[in-house]
Formats: structure tokens, sequence, C-alpha cells
């Protein structure tokens, strides 16, 4: 059985994950309309991740006999100033996620509560790879400046990504 401080803290990670999908999926809007189909691509497939990650802690909740209780999504910044200035804040966004499982894994800790602490390193683990594929394309975005030959081409590259079981 699930503690209660656990199934609620767990309860507001389902809340970021999901609230992840929806400002990534605000992101590919923005994209789209800068005519940057392949960061479009990227981030919808990002969404994808980010609802698979509130399924897994939602499925761990139900598993251990909490309540999931779903709450509400504050709306997404939809706008920015430039796909550099988007990527940097998915970039500081993912940066927040993984704080944020830093201390689900400290209250795991706190709690004794080995199967959370378990489920929980599988974010630990994906968090790393999370933040450095924003960070690695602000990061090119950095270099490239506004040459619109370069954010063509890394536009291309992005939209190379498929979701895992494609």
């Amino acid at each position: 059985m699930i503690g209660k401080r656990m199934e609620e803290a767990l309860n507001e990670q389902i809340r970021e994950e999901l609230f992840s999908a929806y400002l990534y999926l605000a992101m590919a809007a923005y994209f789209h309309s800068q005519g940057l189909e392949g960061m479009a691509r990227w981030m919808e497939v990002q969404v994808e991740e980010e609802k698979e990650h509130a399924l897994r802690i939602y499925k761990h909740v139900v598993e251990r006999g909490g309540r999931v209780k779903l709450q509400a999504l504050r709306e997404p910044q939809f706008e920015w100033d430039s796909p550099l200035s988007a990527w940097r804040a998915a970039y500081e966004h993912e940066r927040y996620i993984s704080e944020r499982i830093h201390k689900l894994v400290e209250l795991a800790r706190q709690e004794k509560d080995y199967p959370a602490e378990v489920m929980l390193q599988w974010f630990v683990s994906e968090q790393v790879e999370e933040e450095d594929q924003a960070r690695r394309v602000a990061d090119i975005l950095e270099r490239f400046g506004d040459a619109p030959g370069q954010v063509l081409w890394l536009d291309l590259e992005l939209g190379k990504r498929k979701k895992e079981e494609e």
C-alpha cells in the first residue's frame, strides 16, 4: 500500500508530466506556425513521451492501491520570440522536472517507500537524457544565430525523430 504523502506527491507529478505534454504541444504548434515542421515533429513525439511518463506514474499509484486524482492543468505559454527561446524554455522546463523528480526520490527515502524509489530511478536516468536533448538543440541554435540555412538543416534533422515503436 502506498503512503498518503507519496500518493499526493505522485499525483502532483502526474499533473506535471501531463503539463509537459501540453507545453510541448504548444511548442509544436508554435514551430508549425514558423514553418519549422521538423521541430514541430520532434515536439509532437515528445508529447507522446511525456504522456507515457504520466501513465508510468499513474500505473505505479494504481498498482500500489493508491488513488489517482487528476488535477487541472494551467494554460501553457504558446508564443516565443524565436526558435531558440522556445528550446531554451524546453531546457529550463526539463531542469524543473528533474528537480521535482529528485525531491520525489528524497521523499521516497524519507518514507522508506522502496518501490517508489525504484520506480523513480528510471525517471532520474530519463531526465538526464531529456535535459541533454533540449540543451543540445538550444546550444546549436545559439551558435547558428539567425543563419537560415543552418536553422533549416537543424529543422530537417530534428524532423527525423520517430516514436519508439515506429
